[in-house]
Formats: C-alpha cells, sequence, structure tokens
C-alpha cells in the first residue's frame, strides 16, 4: 500500500476525545500510516480548568502529547479532527486552531488531502451530529476530500453514526464498539487516502 501521512489532531478536557483519538491512531498505524498524534492549545483559564479535577488531571496526563502546528496540516496526506461538542457545535479550542490555518489554505496547502472527523458529548442526542456537519463545512472550504466511516463495518451497526465516531461520555469512558468504531475509522481514512496518491501516480 502507498505510505500516507495521517494527522490526528483533537481537543479533550477531561480525556473522552483523547481516548477516541489515541483508537483513530491507533486504526491508521496499523493501515500502515506514518501518524502524528496532536492536541490542540489550551485556551482555558487556569480557575476554570483547576474548578474541575478531571480537567486538571487530563492536562497533566497529557503534558508530553506534541500540540498541533500548520506543519502537521501541511505534512499529512489526511487529517482526522476530534472535538467535544459545545452547544452543538466545535469546541472552542479546536476552532481556534482551525482559525489559524488561513494562510495555508490561501497556499492551497489544505486542498485535496482526506479528512474525518469524530466526537463525543455529554448526553445523547448532545449534538454529535450537527458537531461533525459542522467541522463538514470546514473541509468543503479546504477542497477536502470527506471520508466518513459509513455503514463500512459490521463495528458501525452497533455504534450507529455514520458521520464520525462519537461517544456519549455521561455514560462513562469509551467502550469496545466506540473504540472499535474509532479504529476503524482511521483505517478506512487511510485505506483511501493511498489509493487516492496511487491514482494520482497512474
Amino acid at each position: 500500500m502507498e505510505s500516507v501521512n495521517a494527522a490526528i489532531i483533537y481537543y479533550s478536557a477531561t480525556g473522552t476525545v483523547h481516548a477516541l483519538a489515541s483508537a483513530v491512531a491507533e486504526g491508521a498505524e496499523k493501515a500502515g500510516a506514518q501518524v502524528r498524534l496532536r492536541k490542540v492549545a489550551e485556551t482555558a483559564p487556569p480557575e476554570a480548568i483547576s474548578a474541575r479535577p478531571e480537567w486538571a488531571q487530563h492536562v497533566q496526563d497529557t503534558a508530553d502529547v506534541a500540540e498541533a502546528s500548520l506543519d502537521d496540516l501541511a505534512w499529512a496526506d489526511l487529517v482526522l479532527f476530534g472535538t467535544p461538542t459545545r452547544f452543538g457545535n466545535v469546541s472552542a479550542q479546536l476552532k481556534a486552531f482551525i482559525d489559524t490555518t488561513g494562510p495555508l489554505w490561501f497556499a492551497g496547502g489544505l486542498a485535496d488531502k482526506v479528512y474525518s472527523a469524530f466526537t463525543a458529548s455529554n448526553t445523547a442526542h448532545g449534538g454529535q451530529e450537527s458537531t461533525l456537519l459542522a467541522l463538514g463545512n470546514v473541509f468543503y472550504h479546504w477542497g477536502g476530500i470527506i471520508v466518513p466511516p459509513g455503514y463500512t463495518d459490521p463495528v458501525q451497526f452497533r455504534s450507529g453514526n455514520p458521520y464520525g465516531t462519537s461517544h456519549v461520555a455521561g455514560e462513562g469512558p469509551p467502550g469496545d464498539v466506540a473504540l472499535e468504531a474509532a479504529r476503524h475509522q482511521g483505517r478506512r481514512a487511510v485505506e483511501t487516502a493511498a489509493q487516492l496518491k496511487v491514482g494520482r501516480a497512474a
């Protein structure tokens, strides 16, 4: 298979989306990709973080995860974005990173890559689909090739979200179904990007 570069770029406050991102990265690596797992910068004030022990703990636990940069986007053949829902939309932290991409977009550096997205909300029907669709709007502007998981693997009929991997955080950490759905999404994005590279080279 054609070698591809995969950037998994995410924001996670308390660890749920981080767990999904790690599973996406695992699936991408097993599909043969070179993977960069990157978190976006935290923009919340320290007092907000310290007010929630699980948030402060997650910041500490992921201190060694590199922060995303525009170089990661330029390097990647495919990018998978992860975010918790915020009132049915993308988190401010991930949106702040996306808003820095203008120069790379203007230079054509974001077009023709494969894009996909995953999310988590605290409750069922808590804005998961609208958050993933909102990220799709960004990918349209970038001229990206959107690759959702669809119902392309048996696990998708158990996870139930064709738009992208999602999880209800209020029910606890991601379980086997959500993690396997995330691995499948990573694999599918890599396989599609590899096929595109072969086709372009032919």
